[in-house]
């Protein structure tokens, strides 16, 4: 249920959200909306994504987002629908069990964490890019984590290398594009309670809690509250935040010691 919005400061804009079928991507498909963007749902699962732009009334475009050609036809589409390109969450992403300690993880899945995490990010930047150009205008949010700026020794290392790829790619495209009228940020979370995490720490309930003890505030942040922070990213109310890396972590990246 959208809850109702406590501002409209998207009216008019289109927005392309990838992995729009669920998780954060869900969650901020459905605040973009209520602030009044025409929202485009890209997802690779047919069934939730066309579930979300349905909700959201906006359109769906099934997307593996590491085909350069579907890319562009997604970002295509937005045009042709809406007749802008005004904002990109560059959100799609995995985590599979098999990304794990540099020690035992192997190549082939290394090499799919980098395509889904990381090459995906470039391309729908590459994809939206030419848009806003011609716009003047554009906000471009790519999700890294806050794994991005910290270690952990629970490794899983092609997901912590790909985001890192992600922030520092966000912070030379925002460096560059600026004077056109063009802000990209990295968006980095802290561990949220989506599906995907709920599934790994039900099944491991010590390795839920081992993360849990770093989070000052105590609890996994809700997808609602990642899509709060998108939704201020590409507004103008973020006029002035530019080649940032947007922590949204509940202070784990600045903590030593927790509260018990």
């Amino acid at each position: 249920m959208t809850e109702t919005p406590v501002c409209r400061r998207l009216v008019g804009r289109t927005a392309v959200v990838t992995g729009a079928g669920s998780g954060i991507g869900l969650a901020t498909a459905r605040r973009l909306a209520s602030e009044g963007a025409q929202v485009v749902c890209a997802d690779i699962d047919e069934s939730a994504g066309k579930a979300a732009a349905d909700e959201v009334g906006g359109v769906y475009v099934q997307v593996d987002v590491t085909d350069p050609e579907q890319v562009e036809a997604l970002f295509k589409t937005a045009f042709d629908t809406y007749g802008s390109v005004d904002i990109a969450f560059n959100n799609a992403g995995i985590s599979p069990p098999d990304d794990d300690s540099i020690l035992t993880t192997g190549l082939d899945a290394w090499k799919r964490v980098q395509e889904v995490n990381l090459t995906s990010v470039y391309l729908c930047c590459k994809a939206a890019l030419p848009y806003m150009r011609r716009q003047g205008r554009g906000s471009i949010i790519n999700t890294a984590s806050f794994v991005a700026v910290m270690g952990a020794a629970t490794s899983q290392i092609s997901y912590t290398a790909s985001k890192g790829g992600v922030l520092a790619m966000s912070r030379e495209l925002g460096v560059q594009f600026a004077r056109e009228g063009i802000r990209v940020n990295a968006l980095c979370p802290g561990p949220v309670n989506t599906p995907l995490l709920k599934e790994l720490f039900a099944k491991d309930p010590e390795r839920a809690q081992r993360r849990l003890v770093h989070v000052p505030v105590g609890r996994f942040a809700e997808p609602e509250e990642i899509a709060s922070a998108v939704a201020f990213l590409a507004s103008d109310d973020a006029s002035f935040v530019n080649a940032a890396e947007f922590l949204v972590d509940g202070g784990i990246a600045g903590a030593y010691v927790t509260p018990l």
